[in-house]
Formats: C-alpha cells, structure tokens, sequence
C-alpha cells in the first residue's frame, strides 16, 4: 500500500478537529509536517499533534522529500499560490473550502493540474457526511415526487469580532483574502450540495447590500439560480439579523412532498409527506472530514476514486461570483 505523507499548509482552527486528526486515523496515511508564517503556531501544533517537522517557509514543506502530498488550510487568496507550488512540484492537493477566493483563481489551479497531470482535491467534505447522504437518498428514492423548486434560508446575528471597526477585521470580511464577506465562506457549502443534488448550477444572478453598516462588505445577499436540468432555486442569507431570525435551513419542494434540513447545526430532517411528517436524525463522526479524507487518500492510493476534485469544485465559484456580481 502506498504510504501518503501529509504536509499541512496553515494550522488554523479547522485543522485542530474538524481535519487535522482524521488524516492519521485512515490506514497508510500520516502527517509528516506542517507549516505556518508564525512560528510559534507551527511548533505548537506540531507538538500537540505529535507531527515530526514544522515550517515558517512553505516552499520548505512542498520540497521535503517525504511528503508527498499537501493539505491547504489557508484564507483562500493564497490557495491558488500554494496549490500551483505544490502542483507543479508533483505532490496532489486538498484544499480547503472554497477552492479559491475567486472563479478565475480556480481556473488557473485546474489549468496547472491539467498540465501536470496531478491530483487536486477540495474540503466539501458534507457530500460525503451521512446526514446529507440522507437527504439526497431521500431526494432520488422519489419520496417527494418530482422536484419543483429548493429554497436557501441561512440568517446569523453578528458576531462579536463584527463590532471592531477601529480594528483589525476577520479575514473573512476582507474580500481581499476571503473572496467576499461571510457569504463567500458559508454559501459554498450550501451551493455545492445543491449542485451534488441537482447538478451543475446555470444560470445565477444576486442582489447584494449592507444593512447593518459593521463592515464594508455586504451582508445581506439575495439570489436566483438554474440548475442544467431546469430546476430554480433561490437563496437569501442575513448576517446581521437578529437573535430571533436566526436560521439555518434548505428546502426542496416536491410534488408528492418536501424535506427540510440544515447545513451547519445539523438538526433532524423533516421529510413531509401525505402520511405526515417524519423526523430523522442521523449521527456524523466526530472528525467530520474523516469521510471524505477517506475518499482522498484511497484515490492516492490507487483503489478508490474521489469525486469531490478542483474541477468539480469550480462551478460554486462560479455561482458565487455571479450573485456578487464579480464576473
């Protein structure tokens, strides 16, 4: 079995529980090394993880001889940089979500993997939780009968960091690094298992705003879209809303039903039908990228396939810059 050694460019939250443990928990697969700017953050989480060797150099990680693959967890201005370096080095990639911080950064990442012929993964890691293996299960069984329309309603209070005007933002409401504000890191998620329902999204069009005035980026968004077989959609997410709008909610409508469930706090899906409605609850793993990670290293492996590639990947920013009305 071929050993694939990971290095993790960035170290962030998301890698402490969401990824990180996950990738020494699938048979032939380890972390080797790990890379941050600061170096306090990369020999912390080096030692708390038990990884060998940390880096304050990225291009350092990328030419150690023993990894030979590499996972970017970094604000997304820089995945198309670190994915090209690590590309063009031979060594496959996983990328965080979204794939890039804008449509044609990820054009120029699949470019690079088409010309080198080497692997490129992303984190949509939901397609492959069994929560949403559920909802599409119940989706294609014709449960709810021919799909007629999905809505998206997602609504948020600020948080905290918000407020900091006078201050250093997050880097997610600086669309200089994020791609956009919060929409640009929380719709992804949503889009694409949409469109692993439904199929590649067509058409799109958005309407933006800021409301609230926190920030200067938008934080309200409402949009329309086409999915290639002809279903319409619509979206509209809040993240300035008040505690007591605050939702998180999908709804595809059918003609014999619908089914209702979230996206972040995984709450039971409704599925109504004419014998009533009907909860289910259905339990994720405790790393919730174990599966997909799964995919991945298999597919390195040579015994398996992932689907959830760089191409696959593209269409959501596609659809996000649509609505923002950056292309």
């Amino acid at each position: 079995m071929k050993e694939i050694n990971w290095g993790f460019i960035g170290c962030g939250e998301v890698t402490d529980l969401k990824s990180g443990p996950a990738f020494n928990l699938v048979q032939g697969s380890h972390v080797e090394a790990v890379f941050s700017r600061s170096g306090e953050k990369a020999k912390s989480y080096a030692s708390r993880h038990n990884i060998k060797r940390w880096y304050t150099d990225a291009q350092l990680l990328i030419d150690n001889p023993k990894v030979n693959a590499v996972y970017i967890a970094t604000p997304p201005s820089v995945h198309a940089t670190y994915a090209i370096m690590a590309l063009r080095a031979g060594k496959p990639c996983y990328i965080e979500k979204p794939l890039a911080a804008s449509y044609e950064d990820c054009v120029r990442i699949n470019r690079v993997a088409e010309e080198t012929g080497v692997p490129c993964f992303v984190a949509y890691y939901r397609r492959y939780l069994p929560y949403f293996e559920k909802v599409k299960e119940i989706v294609e069984s014709g449960k709810i009968g021919k799909i007629l329309t999905v809505q998206v309603r997602f609504a948020v209070p600020p948080r905290d960091l918000d407020y900091k005007q006078n201050e250093q933002l997050p880097w997610r409401l600086q669309s200089h690094i994020s791609g956009g504000g919060y929409f640009y890191d929380l719709a992804p998620h949503q889009l694409d298992l949409l469109q692993n329902f439904f199929g590649v999204i067509v058409k799109a069009h958005g309407y933006t705003a800021n409301r609230a005035g926190l920030y200067n980026v938008e934080d309200t968004v409402n949009a329309i879209f086409t999915f290639e077989n002809g279903l319409n959609g619509s979206g509209a997410w809040c993240f300035a809303s008040h505690e007591s709008g605050r939702e998180d909610r999908i709804e595809i409508f059918g003609k014999e039903g619908r089914v209702a469930f979230s996206v972040y706090n995984y709450a039971p899906i409704h599925l109504y039908t004419s014998a009533g409605r009907q909860d289910i609850v259905v339990p994720n793993p405790d790393h919730v990228q174990l599966p997909i990670i799964k995919s991945v290293i298999e597919d390195l492996q040579g015994f398996g396939k992932c689907e959830c590639t760089s191409i696959s990947a593209t269409p959501t920013n596609w659809v996000m810059d649509r609505i923002l009305g950056k292309i």
